[in-house]
This record gives structure tokens, sequence and C-alpha cells, in this order.
């Protein structure tokens, strides 16, 4: 009996955010699961480590995804093309290994998150067919498809889960566009079930990114801290904590919405809340704890994905008790305040959003890049 497990018998499910094809074939994953592990994400920044890490030490030693790459190449195949082909395997692979954890948790939990083209990010029907054509090849129940939460993204999640895939809503930040991806969810259940089709099948998360709105908090009270005005000790005592009031204000919100009677009748005939899933919860500030965005959002039917090191920082000296619901007076009044210092939380998150959309763009078009460049190598 492990912390993790421990957490699960609370209702919070820890899942890793990290992919590697050793770390698969190795046993390392497996071991983790073992530990109470339930799930796995990944992104392209995540590949893109993977597969340059992957490299073997030495210019002519080959790496762990070497062959598949100079085999992929010779084939005439694009990096984007050599990309997918890459993910979806060890996608496949990490889920078969989930597959144990879905089938015990009746599908609660055990999933395998894939990302569709974050260039596609304001493009909605190219969106929808890319979901669709990831699920197909991947074709394994416990996948969840990727897809960000932009006015774009919406009825690409929408079209999506009514057609029966499973989706990880990402890039959460503000409480409206939460509440705007419940709502599209429930409205799909609600079709689903008007339409005679089942919903007890329907498995959905949505993720709200955490640390990031203290790294784009903390700047602006940094500066009314430079000031040295009559506000700089309210806003040294706001510092670093924004993005925690922000996701207990999140859950609160889902627990009203999920259990609002709207919700209710669709219980009734099978629906699975979707769950919050908290998100870049590696801590970025060294001030702050290392365990912070896990300690303090431990809630029953919560998904908190971690990297490794804050998972080993966690499993060391993290402690077992639901903090989700703890001082929710105190983080609405955070809230408050830093809108009294004249820092906004709709544009804050509205950056992020944009922010996060660029990067994650950015951060495709440098795998493919790397992948070409590896290309390259093998090919002289």
């Amino acid at each position: 009996m492990t912390k993790l497990h421990e957490l699960a018998a609370l209702g919070q499910a820890i899942w890793l955010d990290y992919i590697r094809r050793a770390f698969i074939t190795s046993g390392e994953m497996q071991a983790l699961i073992d530990l109470g592990v339930r799930g796995m994400t990944s992104n392209p920044t995540i590949f893109e480590k993977a597969i340059l890490s992957g490299q073997g030490s030495k210019p002519d030693q080959l790496g762990e995804y070497d062959s598949d790459l100079e085999r992929l190449s010779k084939a005439g195949k694009t990096p984007l093309a050599v990309y997918e082909a890459l993910a979806i395997e060890d996608i496949q692979a990490a889920a078969d290994l989930l597959r144990s954890v879905y089938d015990d948790t009746e599908g609660g939990d055990g999933y395998v998150s894939l990302e569709v083209n974050p260039t596609l990010a304001s493009q909605t029907m190219e969106t929808i067919e890319e979901a669709h054509r990831l699920w197909l090849q991947v074709d394994r129940p416990n996948l969840m498809i990727k897809i960000p939460a932009t006015v774009e993204g919406l009825p690409a999640i929408t079209a999506s889960i009514a057609s029966g895939i499973n989706v990880n809503v990402t890039l959460i930040f503000s409480l409206t566009r939460y509440h705007q991806v419940v709502d599209a969810f429930l409205k799909v259940l609600e079709q689903r079930l008007a339409a005679g089709k089942s919903i007890n099948h329907v498995a959905s998360v949505a993720s709200f990114f955490v640390s990031r709105v203290d790294s784009k908090v903390d700047k602006h009270l940094d500066s009314i801290l430079l000031e040295n005005g009559p506000h700089a000790e309210l806003a040294a005592s706001l510092k670093g904590k924004a993005a925690v009031a922000n996701a207990k204000l999140a859950y609160s919100l889902f627990q009203e919405l999920f259990g609002s009677q709207r919700f209710i009748a669709l219980q009734s005939q099978g629906a699975r809340v979707q769950r919050p899933l908290w998100a870049s919860t590696s801590t970025k500030n060294p001030a702050y704890s290392d365990i912070l965005y896990v300690q303090e959002l431990i809630g029953p039917h919560a998904v908190n994905t971690v990297p490794q090191n804050t998972l080993e920082a966690y499993l060391d000296h993290g402690e077992v008790r639901q903090t989700i619901s703890e001082d929710i007076d105190e983080v609405r009044l955070v809230l408050e305040k830093l809108e009294n210092l004249g820092i906004s939380m709709e544009q804050v998150t509205k950056e992020l959003e944009d922010e996060g959309v660029e990067a994650f763009a950015k951060s495709f078009t440098s795998l493919l890049e790397s992948i070409e460049s590896r290309q390259n190598k093998l090919r002289r």
C-alpha cells in the first residue's frame, strides 16, 4: 500500500506526464503502475525529449528510436509521418500496460493521452478529422485524444466526444472556459441520449493548467513590489497563491455542475463525471514547495498528471489528505485581492491560453525539425 494507493482510495488519481520507449519496455513504467500510477499523458515536447535523449551516446551508435527512424526515412516518410508512427507505437504500448488498470477500474482510470497536432488549434474541422484519424490508428479503448479548449477547439471537442472518442480537454486556464467545457460535455451526453445512444462508456477529463498561473501572476506582483508603494505588503502576501486558488475554485465549480439535477439525470442513465485534471503541476519557483500543486489539490474524482521528479518528491514527503476543499473562503479572497491590485484573472488566463497555443505549436514544429535533423544524420 503506497501513498498513491492511499490517494486512489480518496478518489484522487495520479497520472504520469512522461513517455519514452525504453521507459515502457524496461519495466520502469510497470513498476510505477505497481506503485499506484493510474494513467499517462504525453505531448510533443515530451516526445521530442524522448527521441533526442534516446540517441546513442556515440556518433556511430544507434539510439532506441534510430532503427525505426532509419527504416521510416528510407520508406520516404516525412518528419510528420515519422513522428506519428513512433508516437502511436509508444502510445499503444503504454495503453497495453495500463489496460489492467482500465479494466480493474471499469474505465475510470488507465488512460494514455495523445495530442492532436497543436498547429490546428484554430481549425475546427481539421482538428475533428485529426482526432478521428488518431483514434482509429491507435485503436485502444483506453486512449484519450488531447484537444485544446480554444474557442475553435470547443466544437471539435463536442464532435469528438459525440462520436465516441475519449477526450482530454487540454489548455484550460480560466473558470469561464472551464464552465464552457463542462457545459459542452453535458450537452453531448444529452444529445447522445436523445439519439438513443449509450453514455455509460463516455470518458473525458478537463485539464486545468496550474503552475503557469503563478508564473504569470507573480510577475505582476513583483512589479508592484519593485515600486515599494502602499500595496507592496499585500502583493508580497499573494505570491504563489493565485494558481492554487484558481484551481480550487475550478473544483468548487466542478462540484456544483456535477452535483446539479442536470447531471444527476444523466448519471441515472450511466453517465460518468468529466474529471478535473490538474496539469502543469511541477513547481517552477524554487522558493515554493516542490509538491505545492499536488499537495494542495487532492480530492475525489480529481486527476493530477505529474512529471517524474514531482512524483518522486511526493512519494518522498507528500501527505495523503483531502485538501482541495480547504480554505475556500480564503482562496476567493485571494482572487478578490488580486483584482483590487489591478490584476485581472480573466486577462491573465486569456494571455496564458494564447501563449499556450503558441508554445504548443512551436514545440510541435521543433519536434518535427529534430526528427528531420536526425533523419539527415542517419542518411550520412
